[in-house]
């Protein structure tokens, strides 16, 4: 039965069954984009797999008289039958906001903001105030959602997922990759890391899911565009923690040094044409550049080619192909040894910066506050620049070749087309200990 709002309603919707008013999301920056709301599952062999396991069918807390409650989609409320109304307010507890309230003979109240808040259920019978409570994760059951496939959103994200666990004292799991969870594991022990498929919504005092939330444009799972604050940022903002980036803790299972040389890692792939460094002299100039310098050029990408229709990415020439699916542990201990990484604004990178290699990062589609801060991102600010952080296009995963300014004109990716060889160059001889 839905409920009927009585009171204007913030930013909330009427009844968990009531699902028409919420925005379509995308959340992608991967190869495995997933679009949908989180909590629709449509039927059929082409519907899209939801982005998130859902959350349990009914509030996971056992309140009085009958009474449910959680905070594991937003914060929920079941009220059973009665004679009597039930009188169900939602207030935000950091504000002072009443943000709904709702009057009915039973059924269920969901707030429609599904980021963190710290909310303040009341249900009253009457005058009779039945049950009060003021959202407490201390010692609770709390899941973290990161989506799977995206290396350097997962590493980017996680610092606050470990902030979280700490500002509120919780028993916290992590859902993310199963591949990933090795690179955290060990140096979080106070975090329980699990796969999507191992989640049990049922024990859980409060879920919240970490991504991009393109079309929210209700801001119903994220209090902020992420394109304002940055990719990794985001995460603080969507888990109610101070927003400063931090790297997070990286686990090795062996940290010694895997080539005796002088060596650079690069990875020079991505998954569309404009992440990619389009000089096409650039990659093959620079490695000739890294080379007479001393450093052997390892290149780590995962395929040694990559692209779409006519156009297709290769290793440069020069360049040690060391591509392919190695564990991920193995790439980040052949990273934390390389005098330096030259890559794109992709998850190697985030990775380099993870274990503490500078990392020049070569970048035009993105605005350089997207990523985290380096001291050798090199972007040409005379070109076309940063369409991914301009809220006025949409990024459209499914095109390789997605140009939303110039695509199909003498301009199509001249945001790093422009980037030349020798700005590079100068950017890597600031690099402390490089000389040539």
């Amino acid at each position: 039965m839905n409920a009927i709002a009585v009171a204007p309603a913030i930013g909330l919707k009427r009844s968990v069954d009531d699902v028409t008013d919420q925005p379509k999301i995308i959340v992608d920056r991967s190869t495995s984009a997933v679009s949908g709301k989180p909590d629709a599952i449509a039927s059929g062999a082409d519907a899209p797999k939801p982005a998130y396991p859902p959350a349990a069918e009914q509030p996971t807390q056992v309140g009085p008289k009958g009474l449910r409650f959680d905070f594991n989609d937003g914060a929920r409320v079941f009220c059973p039958q009665a004679e009597g109304p039930w009188r169900v307010r939602l207030w935000d507890a950091e504000t002072g906001n009443l943000l709904f309230e709702t009057q009915f003979a039973g059924g269920r109240v969901n707030s429609s903001k599904r980021y963190y808040i710290r909310f303040r259920i009341e249900v009253l019978q009457g005058d009779d105030v039945i049950f009060s409570h003021e959202y407490n994760a201390t010692d609770r059951h709390v899941l973290i959602q990161l989506p799977i496939g995206t290396l350097g959103d997962t590493v980017g994200w996680f610092p606050y997922v470990a902030k979280f666990r700490e500002a509120h004292n919780c028993r916290l799991t992590c859902a993310m990759a199963e591949k990933l969870i090795p690179l955290f594991r060990d140096a979080y022990p106070d975090i329980n890391f699990v796969t999507h498929e191992e989640i049990q919504t049922d024990r859980y005092y409060a879920t919240y899911s970490v991504g991009l939330f393109f079309d929210d444009k209700n801001f119903v799972y994220q209090p902020c565009d992420f394109r304002f604050v940055g990719l990794h940022r985001t995460a603080g903002y969507i888990l109610g923690v101070d927003p400063t980036e931090v790297a997070p803790r990286i686990s090795l299972a062996d940290d010694q040094r895997p080539i005796a040389e002088p060596y650079v890692c690069i990875a020079v792939q991505s998954t569309t044409q404009c992440k990619y460094w389009n000089n096409p002299n650039g990659w093959r100039e620079l490695t000739g550049f890294l080379t007479k310098a001393g450093y052997r050029v390892i290149c780590i990408d995962q395929k040694p080619t990559h692209g779409h229709e006519l156009v297709w990415n290769h290793i440069p020439n020069g360049a040690e192909d060391w591509t392919g699916d190695r564990p991920i542990q193995e790439r980040a201990n052949l990273i934390k040894h390389a005098a330096f990484f030259v890559g794109l604004s992709s998850g190697l990178a985030w990775l380099a910066w993870a274990v503490g290699t500078p990392v020049v990062m070569i970048s035009g589609f993105t605005h350089p506050t997207n990523e985290f801060a380096t001291p050798y991102r090199v972007i040409n600010y005379h070109a076309c620049n940063s369409c991914w952080n301009d809220p006025a296009v949409r990024f459209d995963h499914k095109d390789f070749f997605w140009c939303p300014r110039h695509k199909g004109t003498p301009r199509q990716f001249e945001c790093t087309r422009l980037i030349t060889v020798d700005h590079v160059k100068s950017v890597i001889r600031t690099i402390p200990g490089f000389k040539l």
